[in-house]
């Protein structure tokens, strides 16, 4: 039965461009129909340079909160008036609770990330990481591993404007958690591979691979895997990249990152109501033919 919006229905929205193709809308709303909230999730195709105009009519309709996607996880974080660990650390947010027109900036693509590991059985605490990659992503993803207790993470990007902001990022970690983070070159291959052989998990944080550009892999070099290695690239179309089927083919455990985009959902989710999402159904429902 669809649910009826009435006068005191709360609002819940995404912010970004574009956004026409997210599927936040349909898992959100479901949720709250599962849940009996009352609650409308609706997506808004608003550029960066519009943000705070946006903001400032959110605030002014009370809206509950709202996820932000592209462009403007950057902007965003400077238009709250509180950031959390993870936000104040990486800069970004995707996530914002309004709390009586106090605004909380969040990260959960980092929690998503996480949860997604443990789903496949992998607890990463105490554990070395090796990361490929220093945009968004894989900077969310850097920072919550951190925060989350991993031993050690090693990052590897090249040398443009990411790897600058990740110098910055990586000595804060250093210094605020007990990880020890390495910046390298991903140019350097010996240091690549040395990271990987004593990594319990690989991460590709990179858009390399994804549709429609499926015959790369950001590691061509398949003697770079052992078998005791977790794969994981953030990339679900194809739902197995290349550099899955090779890490595959090298005896490895694998995973996409489908269930990290469920996971952030189900994150932000719980800032917002107080609730568990419905993983299971919504699981089910909008990513069983992903």
């Amino acid at each position: 039965m669809t649910k009826e919006i009435t006068g005191h229905t709360g609002l819940l929205c995404l912010l970004g461009s574009p956004v026409a193709h997210s599927i936040s809308p349909a898992m959100h709303n479901e949720a709250c129909r599962q849940l009996g909230l009352d609650y409308a999730y609706l997506a808004f195709d608003i550029p960066e340079e519009k943000m705070p105009e946006a903001v400032d009519a959110l605030k002014l309709m009370k809206a509950r909160g709202w996820n932000i996607t592209m462009p403007g996880k950057n902007i965003m974080c400077r238009l709250a008036d509180k950031l959390s660990p993870a936000s104040r650390i990486s800069g970004a947010c995707n996530t914002i609770v309004n709390d009586n027109g106090i605004l909380t900036a969040y990260t959960t693509d980092g929690i998503g990330f996480m949860d997604a590991v443990a789903e496949n059985g992998v607890d990463l605490k105490g554990r070395t990481m090796t990361l490929l990659g220093a945009g968004g992503a894989a900077t969310a993803i850097l920072v919550q591993a951190a925060l989350d207790g991993l031993k050690e993470i090693n990052v590897f990007n090249i040398k443009d404007g990411f790897y600058e902001r990740a110098q910055e990022i990586v000595a804060i970690l250093n210094e605020q958690t007990g990880c020890k983070v390495s910046l390298h070159d991903f140019s350097d291959e010996d240091v690549l591979r040395q990271a990987i052989r004593r990594s319990d998990i690989l991460v590709n944080g990179t858009n390399v691979g994804m549709a429609p550009n499926t015959d790369r892999s950001i590691i061509t070099d398949p003697s770079m895997f052992h078998p005791d290695l977790f794969v994981f690239d953030v990339i679900y179309n194809p739902q197995e990249t290349k550099l899955l089927r090779l890490a595959r083919e090298a005896g490895c455990r694998t995973a996409n990152g489908m269930y990290m985009l469920l996971y952030q959902g189900a994150a932000s989710f719980r800032l917002w109501t107080g609730h568990d999402m419905p993983v299971e159904i919504i699981k089910e429902k909008y990513f069983s033919n992903k």
